[in-house]
């Protein structure tokens, strides 16, 4: 699961008019977020392995801190707290919370059976990744549709609002396309994630400066 993440965080603006998007996405995509770190500090695994689905290359072999459901409670939690500390909207921690806990029900419906219940507990995954083009065009409606509510929720303030919020948009899809091609190494892997989370979320934080949002 990749744009469908991103959707979710697209349509919780109608809900936390007041919350940046780039802390939206940060949300949804919290466990992505912590994923390449994490291996990268060797706390994680993951392997290259073409044809280990027929929609992605990689083998998450372990990854119980960033991806399991309980991990993701915990996250979760704290990373809703520390919004509400800062905008005071009762609706802010259960949005945030929710975003977190998301990534692994939305992530269950596409991986095969590596998603973690807690660290060292059972696994699980539908494997909508080998049905490629149903897994397709479940991410794109989702998308489309969490990308038509934040469109709807936040009218632009000027072209940057216009012009930069669909960049965006056009950007997550085509990274979105091109997620099936096997990286060259695992550093590669981590570090180009690294990279390309941090160019998203700054991303979102301008064009959604750039953008006024409706009463929630």
């Amino acid at each position: 699961m990749f744009i469908g993440h991103f959707a979710l965080g697209f349509a919780a603006k109608r809900w936390t008019p007041r919350v940046s998007l780039a802390v939206l996405f940060g949300a949804a995509q919290l466990a992505d977020l912590l994923w390449p770190a994490l291996v990268a500090l060797g706390i994680e695994e993951v392997r290259i392995d073409p044809g280990n689905t027929a929609s992605t290359p990689l083998d998450f072999v372990s990854y119980p801190y960033s991806h399991s459901l309980a991990a993701l409670v915990v996250w979760g939690i704290l990373f809703g707290w520390a919004c509400r500390r800062v905008v005071s909207d009762n609706r802010v921690f259960g949005v945030i919370c929710a975003l977190v806990i998301s990534h692994w029900f939305l992530d269950v419906l596409v991986h095969r059976p590596d998603l973690p219940l807690y660290p060292g507990g059972a696994k699980f995954g539908l494997g909508l990744w080998n049905r490629p083009v149903l897994e397709k065009l479940v991410e794109s409606v989702m998308y489309a549709a969490g990308l038509w509510i934040y469109l709807r929720a936040t009218p632009a303030r000027d072209g940057v609002g216009t012009w930069g919020l669909f960049g965006l948009a056009a950007f997550l899809f085509v990274g979105y396309l091109a997620a099936s091609t096997p990286p060259p190494s695992v550093t590669v892997l981590w570090a180009t994630a690294l990279v390309l989370g941090g160019l998203t979320l700054a991303w979102a934080w301008w064009a959604d400066k750039h953008r006024v949002p409706t009463k929630g």
